[in-house]
C-alpha cells in the first residue's frame, strides 16, 4: 500500500494506491468529512476522469464524523454510478 498523494503528488486522480489478493493494483480515492454520511463533497476533473478511465479497479471511500466516531464506505467504480455530479464543480451529492 501507499499513500501516492504524499509520494508522487496530488494530481494522479486518486490517494492510495493498493493490492488485491491477486496482485492487482487498486486505486482508492479517500474522501472525508466531520459531518454526516449523505454529506456533498467535491472531486476534481482529474479525480473523475481517472474513476472513469480506472472504473474496474477504482473506488472512493467515504470517510464521514470522522471527529466524533470516523465510519467509511466504499463507492467502487465510476462515481457517478453512485452519486449526483454537478459538472461545473463536481461536487457530489447523493440522491434522494
Amino acid at each position: 500500500v501507499e499513500h501516492v498523494a504524499k509520494t508522487r503528488g496530488d494530481g494522479l486522480g486518486y490517494d492510495v494506491l493498493s493490492f488485491a489478493a491477486d496482485g492487482e493494483e487498486r486505486f482508492i480515492e479517500v474522501k472525508t468529512t466531520s459531518f454526516g454520511k449523505r454529506t456533498p463533497f467535491f472531486l476534481s476533473s482529474n479525480e473523475v476522469e481517472f474513476a472513469r478511465a480506472s472504473a474496474d479497479r477504482f473506488s472512493l471511500y467515504r470517510v464521514f464524523d470522522f471527529r466524533a466516531e470516523p465510519h467509511l464506505f466504499e463507492l467502487p467504480g465510476r462515481i457517478e454510478s453512485h452519486c449526483l455530479l454537478d459538472p461545473h464543480t463536481f461536487r457530489a451529492s447523493f440522491p434522494e
